[in-house]
């Protein structure tokens, strides 16, 4: 398992489109606040207010779409190259080289993922001077929940690029998935008790809650915790039986 992830590891490293992905949200997060700070000056902006009603709010598209890219070119693509097959014929089992894809993925998705809440906030406290900055504890508390959210949805996107062997159509798929699945899932939660509960209970809409950490306690805050880790649980063992029983060609 452990060659499996350095493998998996080594080509993350080398693939361009994450690191295109990356310089992108890089760029965004540092010029975003001059265009902010020239508009509306740097003594009215409070650091907490930007974080909580701009960068956090930016991060939940961040999170649900700019992973997709990476899963097309990171996972669909070695099946349409003849990778996957390669790797599926060297003697290894496919249940542990479909972990050690998605743990690699994973962590490409979180890196991601943190561009906004780290460079994003970093930018933005310099211009105003630290004015108002968010508390360490909700800071921290931000971020571990974005990894874990980060980790469910890239579940679910690695098993739609295991599911599209190619690229183009994986990555068409999925960003409409994610863009309008939360949408219809709402709509039909106020229709049905079962789409309700459903509803309640995914990662779809707990996500949202990350910028009210600080006011969920107790029960709720279990729930905001244990979703995802069960998501991430639930459909890395759903990508790892189709790619077990899939023919790779």
């Amino acid at each position: 398992m452990g060659n499996l992830i350095m493998a998996e590891w080594y080509k993350l490293k080398k693939d361009r489109s994450l690191w295109t992905l990356v310089l992108i949200l890089v760029a965004i997060s540092l010029s975003y606040p001059l265009l902010i700070v020239f508009d509306e000056g740097a003594d009215t902006i409070k650091v907490i207010d930007f974080y909580r009603d701009t960068i956090l709010a930016g991060n939940n598209y961040v999170i649900r779409l700019v992973p997709c890219i990476l899963a097309g070119f990171f996972i669909s693509n070695e099946y349409s190259i003849g990778t996957m097959k390669s790797i599926a014929s060297s003697g290894n089992s496919r249940v542990r080289m479909y972990f050690a894809k998605l743990i690699v993925y994973s962590i490409g998705a979180i890196l991601i993922s943190l561009i906004f809440p780290i460079i994003f906030t970093g930018a933005s406290s310099v211009f105003p001077h630290f004015n108002g900055m968010p508390g360490i504890g909700y800071f921290a508390a931000t971020i571990g929940l974005t990894i874990l959210y980060t980790i469910a949805f890239a579940s679910i996107m690695a098993l739609f690029a295991t599911i599209f062997t190619d690229s183009g159509k994986a990555i068409g798929f999925m960003l409409i998935f994610f863009l309008l699945f939360d949408s219809i899932l709402y709509v039909l939660s106020s229709v049905s008790p079962v789409f309700e509960g459903f509803f309640n209970y995914s990662v779809f809409k707990l996500f949202l809650d990350i910028v009210n950490v600080d006011t969920v306690h107790g029960v709720e805050m279990f729930k905001l915790l244990i979703v995802p880790v069960v998501t991430f649980v639930a459909f890395g063992i759903l990508g790892s039986i189709l790619f077990y029983k899939r023919e790779i060609k």
